[in-house]
């Protein structure tokens, strides 16, 4: 591996953090990441696949889940044919403008074969994202190159306090016609005939599973081309964060538009015990391919109620915990891969 890349990386100075200013030593920890971009197969849905550019082999990405303050470095290793960067979405890089992400203007992209070392300060918190910016209307579009970056605040409002179960929702489309040509493809004409949410199509994706009063956090991540209109059945919603921060006067929904790169933190009391369904209200994305009742849908479980009615499509449902990360939220901070997100590695 050559690490020639490694040397054009700052790293942060002591003076960086001092302008930071956003934690005490005491409550800031260091984090030291490494990832790869390899390429991989992942599955949508049915028989339905896509060659990615995946982080550390899964579609999304792993985790990266810290605290507000906190010093991170990310070593990233291209293993893939094509240049790559990752840009740290919502982070506001104080300091450390060379770290943003964005080839041709803080840094050359990261070439194949090639290493490169992000080191910032984990500001402001949030639901915040990370993905490639070569090429971004291919490798983020419908190559896979996004992944989820948690930052939590040094002082939480008191309606997240609240919150029993979360859960991170990134949302996304593709175009089967460049499904096995990568390279090609995000281009104006694009046809998006797939949507997915972590990275699966109804009814591949997973369950959301709930007892009664439970505080439910959905995060929600506007990780593709498209805006999607998400519907929760049963329930109103407080639109309580926006792009990670916090609205002063949360507002009542039950329906949300999520722009691309958007983030919205939706926080509801569980009340209302059944099965429920999450959808997108724009209905074609709501579609496999030519076939209706797939895309953007998933099912809100209450533990309250069986799920053995007879017509109920998931009654024979295989659960795969952290298919939400919801698993992966609750252990220490850090970096967490979900091997529910793995994919086949391509030679």
């Amino acid at each position: 591996m050559r690490k020639s890349a490694c040397s054009r990386s700052l790293g942060l100075l002591a003076g960086t953090f001092m302008l930071a200013g956003v934690a005490s030593a005491a409550w800031a920890e260091k984090h030291a990441f490494e990832m790869t971009i390899e390429d991989t197969r992942m599955t949508l849905v049915d028989k339905q696949t896509f060659h990615t550019f995946a982080f550390n082999g899964q579609v999304p990405a792993p985790l990266i889940h810290v605290k507000e303050g906190d010093e991170i470095s990310v070593h990233v290793m291209n293993l893939t044919s094509l240049p790559h960067s990752i840009h740290w979405h919502g982070l506001l890089q104080r300091g450390t403008w060379r770290q943003d992400g964005v080839p041709g203007v803080t840094q050359e992209a990261i070439k194949p074969g090639e290493d490169f070392t992000y080191t910032f300060v984990a500001e402001p918190s949030g639901t915040l994202w990370y993905h490639c910016h070569v090429n971004v209307n291919e490798h983020v579009a419908m190559r896979g190159m996004w992944g989820p970056f948690i930052v939590d605040p040094v002082k939480p409002v008191a309606l997240e306090r609240k919150v029993t179960k979360d859960y991170i929702l990134m949302l996304s489309d593709w175009s089967s016609e460049w499904a096995e040509k990568p390279g090609y493809g995000g281009v104006p004409g694009d046809v998006f005939d797939y949507f997915t949410i972590n990275g699966k199509a109804f009814p591949d994706s997973q369950p959301i599973r709930v007892s009664k009063g439970d505080v439910v956090r959905m995060r929600l991540i506007g990780a593709g081309e498209l805006t999607h209109s998400i519907h929760i059945h049963g329930h109103i919603f407080k639109v309580a964060f926006k792009d990670g921060r916090p609205l002063p006067q949360p507002f009542e929904a039950d329906t949300i538009m999520v722009g691309p790169g958007e983030r919205y933190d939706l926080i509801f009391e569980a009340d209302n015990p059944g099965r429920w369904m999450i959808h997108d209200h724009v209905d074609s994305h709501t579609m496999n391919g030519e076939k209706p009742m797939g895309g953007l849908m998933a099912v809100i479980e209450y533990s309250e109620i069986a799920n053995d009615d007879a017509f109920y499509d998931w009654k024979d449902k295989q659960f795969e915990p952290d298919f939400y990360y919801e698993e992966s939220l609750k252990k220490a901070h850090g970096m967490h891969e979900a091997k529910v997100f793995k994919g086949q590695a391509i030679q």
